[in-house]
């Protein structure tokens, strides 16, 4: 309380959470069968090559059940706390997942972008399939990241903001050329 801009978010300094890719992990151990999904790991916050080779990790170690998915953030003091900048943080998620997408592909990547660089480098072990990425967000934005590179989109709401969520997706889609029947959605009912 007392800050300005106020935060406005889904959740509070009072709600708990576990690292999804470190519970992952552990979860990945102990079952077989359940489809580990991050909905929605906040990306910019995090170093792209570590979040590749940690969702590597755990597409190996459930046997491909990682579905990753990702998102920009509301937060601003989260952002401040970990020593990133909040205003750049859809840019450098446009720039993340095409590069997570090349560490898990190729042997060696070399990479110039505006936020991360990388010489002749890698992840080793890679995952043996391409890591799904699903996005996740509530504006015209994460629609328009998720219908030029996504594989699905988490929708979070009620039901009427999702729906009409969808329906701008299914434009975005339709005007990059992309199969509408083959992007993922799912809704999040948080009201």
């Amino acid at each position: 309380e007392g800050r300005e801009p106020r935060l406005m978010g889904p959740y509070t300094d009072r709600d708990p959470f576990h690292d999804p890719l470190v519970a992952f992990g552990y979860l990945a151990g102990i079952t077989k069968r359940i489809e580990l999904h991050t909905g929605v790991l906040i990306l910019p916050q995090r170093q792209t090559v570590l979040v590749a080779q940690q969702a590597a990790d755990v597409d190996l170690l459930s046997h491909g059940h990682l579905r990753l998915g990702v998102g920009a953030g509301w937060n601003y003091v989260e952002y401040h706390a970990l020593g990133q900048d909040f205003a750049s943080r859809g840019r450098r998620l446009s720039e993340q997942v095409p590069l997570l997408r090349r560490l898990w592909s190729e042997p060696l990547v070399t990479f110039e972008g505006q936020f991360d660089q990388i010489d002749r480098g890698c992840i080793n072990p890679r995952p043996r399939r391409d890591i799904p990425v699903w996005f996740g967000g509530f504006g015209e934005a994460a629609f328009k990241r998720a219908a030029k590179m996504g594989d699905g989109f988490s929708f979070a709401g009620d039901v009427e903001t999702a729906l009409a969520g969808l329906e701008r997706t299914r434009e975005l889609l339709a005007e990059e050329g992309r199969d509408i029947a083959a992007f993922g959605c799912e809704l999040i009912l948080t009201r």
